[in-house]
Parts: structure tokens; C-alpha cells; sequence
């Protein structure tokens, strides 16, 4: 590990505190990593969009607007080989939060994810995508099952 000295305005530093505070940090250093690796995996994101990725997409809905539930489910069904995991929670009786998992071709990923946060009736829509390689296929030990590796890439 490198230990770096910078220098920032007063506003900047106070800022920093503030996200401290609001999001449990001990101190400035674990809070400026995060703040970097975090800017960081996005421009590399742009750059890298013949990698794989795994994206969580968040977004809240109207569960009862214009078949939107459906038309949601439909695009997710389209691409089940992007599509790990959705996890669904109501919120009151309208609305629903869902939180999808994806996991492929950058492009491909981003693509359906944009998609999602788009549909008619999506509001709060949030996609976080994080950059992986790959590892070939292998088993541990000698009753392992066979299985792949997905390194976050940064």
C-alpha cells in the first residue's frame, strides 16, 4: 500500500466529512479509497466494453401501470443468459422495489440494463456495473465441483 499527501480546498475536505458521517466511515483515507476505486471502475468502464461485467440494477415502480410488472419479467426472460438473479420487495400498495442481477458482455449488460431503467412507468433507476475477468473452468479439492471464477477487474 502507498501512502499519497494531497492537498484539497476547505470545501472538498468538508464535503468528505459530510459523506463520512452519512455513510459510517472511521476515517478520510477509507473514505477517499472508496471515492476513487468507485471513480475509477467508471471510467474504466467506458473503456472496457469488450469485458465481461456483473451489474446490479436497481429501480422502484408502479406494480399496477400499464403492465409494467410484465413487460419488466419479459425483457429479463429475452436475455436469461444475462440475467442471474431479481429479487422483488413491495413497498406499499402500489409500488415495488427490484433489485435484477446481470452478468455478461459489458455492452450486452449495459444495454438491457439501460433498457430497464427506461421502461415506461421505472422511477429511481440505478445501475451499478463492475468490470470482471474471467478464469478458466476448475474444481477445488478432490470432490469439487467444476466451476468459474469472476475476479471484479480494477
Amino acid at each position: 500500500m502507498q501512502r499519497l499527501t494531497i492537498s484539497l480546498d476547505d470545501s472538498i475536505a468538508d464535503a468528505i466529512d459530510r459523506f463520512m458521517e452519512a455513510k459510517g466511515y472511521s476515517n478520510r483515507s477509507e473514505a477517499i479509497r472508496d471515492l476513487v476505486r468507485d471513480s475509477l471502475a467508471r471510467s474504466n468502464q467506458d473503456q472496457a466494453l469488450t469485458h465481461d461485467c456483473v451489474a446490479a440494477v436497481s429501480y422502484v415502480y408502479d406494480y399496477d401501470g400499464r403492465d409494467l410488472a410484465m413487460r419488466l419479467d419479459r425483457a429479463q426472460h429475452e436475455h436469461h443468459d444475462l440475467t442471474i438473479a431479481t429479487m422483488r420487495t413491495r413497498l406499499d400498495h402500489r409500488h415495488c422495489m427490484e433489485v435484477t442481477m446481470l452478468k455478461g458482455h459489458t455492452e450486452a449488460v449495459r444495454k438491457l440494463a439501460e433498457a430497464i431503467v427506461a421502461e415506461r412507468g421505472v422511477r429511481f433507476g440505478q445501475i451499478n456495473v463492475v468490470p470482471i475477468r474471467s478464469a478458466d473452468h476448475h474444481s477445488h479439492g478432490e470432490h469439487g465441483h467444476a466451476h468459474t471464477h469472476s475476479t471484479p477487474v480494477l
